[in-house]
């Protein structure tokens, strides 16, 4: 009766099966393969597609394929150059590493794309245009020369297309490699919940693309550290119309005339250099450096830095009226395929 009485010991739950192990070569992969999306992560897409961009032009220079260091010609035709082996790059790494096709970097060249695309032309001709009629209505230029060439007696036709070519290929060419490649991959790269998800990654890739932008003309002629902050501005402000829009039509857009009225059109000095004195206005640059920007162009002072401003609101108005709203753009910092999403571990 006794043994009918005595309580029975508690059965214990099994105990849960340990977590699978993963294994030091598992862990070693996952640091450059994201096995979710099942590709490289963002970090060495970046490094491969610098590694080939880089690499590709200093084959190119050592081939002698190029025109004479210091030429006209060496700088117009390396930048086509240039152009045409990052448009390769950025296919190859694209297909190969990001699982995109080239027009997902921004070229849908649809209808809209090239109404952004003409308004980015209007608006960087109309902000230099504003920031030198300032400059002259103060008394700050001094109108010298008017068709000036490098070339004495060169007609002014065929001189202008040297600057106009070089400035089409800078434009397109940063605008890929800066907005359409490494702030989308860096957007990517960061869309985590802890760093405020897609909006969050986009922000910070917009940061830290324009930070690098600023550095990689941080040792042009004549640059200051108040030159290399306003080129990080710039970045901001030239990423601006990437971001609304999703293509990089605006931005190549403003990028080239912003580039072309600064230097052949007025005259001014383009982040530091003045390779190309061929202009349809040649000037002699006067009044305070902190507000003209100086030896290093407008880029570098206080008007350039409002030009800016201005041309931030006017992209949003833009963007506005043509699509109804002006937002972020958010499938940019979003894998291939169907959006995903944000990853609360580690980045893509």
């Amino acid at each position: 009766m006794s043994d009918a009485l005595t309580p029975e010991p508690p059965v214990e739950p099994p105990a849960p099966p340990d977590a699978p192990k993963v294994s030091w070569p598992r862990k070693l992969l996952s640091v450059f393969w994201n096995g979710r999306e099942r590709r490289v992560r963002a970090l060495w897409r970046i490094v491969t597609l610098i590694v080939l961009v880089g690499g590709a032009g200093l084959a190119i220079r050592a081939s002698g394929l190029l025109p004479a260091v210091g030429t006209r010609e060496f700088y117009v035709v390396g930048g086509v150059i240039r152009v045409l082996v990052a448009v390769a790059v950025v296919w190859l790494v694209g297909r190969l590493l990001d699982r995109r096709r080239f027009p997902d970097f921004g070229f849908s060249l649809d209808r809209q794309w090239w109404a952004d695309f003409g308004f980015g032309l209007l608006l960087g001709a109309l902000l230099m245009t504003g920031i030198f009629l300032t400059e002259w209505s103060l008394g700050w230029v001094e109108l010298t020369a008017v068709f000036q060439t490098t070339v004495a007696g060169e007609p002014f036709g065929r001189a202008i297309l040297m600057p106009l070519t070089l400035f089409l290929a800078v434009g397109f060419l940063e605008e890929l490699l800066f907005r359409g490649y490494l702030l989308r991959n860096l957007a990517e790269g960061l869309n985590l919940r802890r760093l405020g998800g897609a909006r969050g990654g986009l922000v910070l890739a917009c940061a830290l693309s324009s930070l690098l932008f600023a550095l990689g003309h941080a040792d042009n002629p004549n640059a200051t550290w108040v030159s290399t902050v306003n080129i990080a501005f710039a970045g901001v402000f030239l990423a601006l119309g990437f971001m609304l829009t999703g293509q990089l039509a605006l931005p190549i857009g403003l990028h080239i005339t912003w580039n072309f009225f600064q230097s052949s059109v007025f005259g001014f000095p383009v982040s530091g250099m003045s390779r190309f004195r061929t202009t349809f206005i040649g000037i002699e640059q006067a009044g305070p450096d902190v507000w003209t920007g100086g030896a290093f162009g407008p880029e570098a002072g206080l008007i350039g830095l409002a030009a800016m401003l201005v041309g931030t609101a006017l992209t949003v108005l833009w963007v506005r009226q043509r699509r109804g709203e002006a937002r972020l753009a958010l499938h940019l910092a979003a894998p291939p395929g169907p959006r995903a999403q944000p990853s609360s571990a580690s980045p893509a």
